[in-house]
């Protein structure tokens, strides 16, 4: 059910409809190269780290934008864009200790993150690395 304003302006009543995410277009923007994918509708706010599919292909958030428009006195919601990249790393993500990380965790240069694998190969496989060093205890 839309969320409802009730304004009074010069003695009328006025409602008017507030758009939630749901009702709007998300915009998608790859990072690199920059450009833009399309727009979706979701029913879900995907924050940075969560994978979203998109014509076939799976994308890792990167960030999310809210834009705003001053309308009737408030500033309503007008555009949601999530920027991401290509994931080829949902069959590399494990969890660990309740959270999302890709790569090996037991490498001592892995990030511990769902976005960066790790500072010296970050697009790189973890089982073909030579900088592998295991995570002291």
């Amino acid at each position: 059910m839309p969320n409802t304003v009730d304004r009074r302006s010069s003695g009328r009543e006025q409602t008017e409809e507030m758009a939630t995410p749901s009702d709007l277009p998300t915009e998608l923007h790859l990072i690199t190269p920059r450009r833009a994918l399309g727009k979706i509708y979701l029913d879900w706010t995907p924050q940075p780290g969560c994978h979203v599919d998109h014509e076939g292909e799976t994308y890792t958030v990167l960030e999310r934008r809210h834009r705003y428009c001053f309308r009737g006195g408030r500033y309503q919601l007008e555009k949601i864009a999530l920027y991401v990249q290509p994931s080829d790393t949902t069959s590399d993500r494990r969890l660990v200790n309740g959270r999302w990380v890709i790569g090996d965790p037991s490498c001592r240069w892995n990030a511990l993150s769902p976005l960066l694998r790790c500072a010296v190969n970050p697009q790189g496989s973890c089982p073909d690395c030579l900088d592998y060093q295991s995570r002291e205890p």
